[in-house]
Parts: structure tokens; sequence; C-alpha cells
């Protein structure tokens, strides 16, 4: 079984510039950028096997890497890098 990788930069790869100017230029974004990545390695972690924890725990953290994954995505939309 293949684990999908759900990093940012494969999940938006059009906004790899939008990423990087967020993550140097606003605190916001870059905390839950950083969130998100912790997030999305721990579920990582968790279907190889690596930790165990309850299946409503897995998909609690699911939910809650969606949730950082749409206010991400949204802060990307709006964003505007300067040329």
């Amino acid at each position: 079984m293949t684990i999908e990788k759900h990093d940012l930069h494969h999940e938006f790869p059009e906004f790899k510039e939008e990423i990087h100017h967020l993550k140097i230029n606003d605190n916001h974004f870059a905390r839950l950028f950083n969130e998100y990545h912790e997030v999305d390695q721990e579920v990582h972690r968790i279907e190889q096997g690596v930790e165990n924890t309850s299946d409503e725990y897995l998909e609690g953290k699911k939910k809650q890497r969606l949730k950082l994954k749409d206010d991400l995505f949204n802060m990307l939309k709006k964003a505007e890098v300067p040329a």
C-alpha cells in the first residue's frame, strides 16, 4: 500500500510561489502551515503503522488536516505575490 503525500507543495503545486511568500511574510499562515505539516506527519505515521491509535483519533486528525488545508487554500487564493 502506497501512502499518499499530503504536504502543501504536493496538494497545491500551482501555489508554490504563494506558499513561499506567505510562509515568510504572514505569521498566521506560517503557524497554520507548520500545524498542517505536523498533523500530516502524524497521520502519515499512523497510516504506516508506526504509531497505534484508535480509528476515532485518526479520523479526528484527518478532519483537522482537512480544515487546516481549507484555511490555507483560502489564504493562498487571496495571496498577492509581488512580481
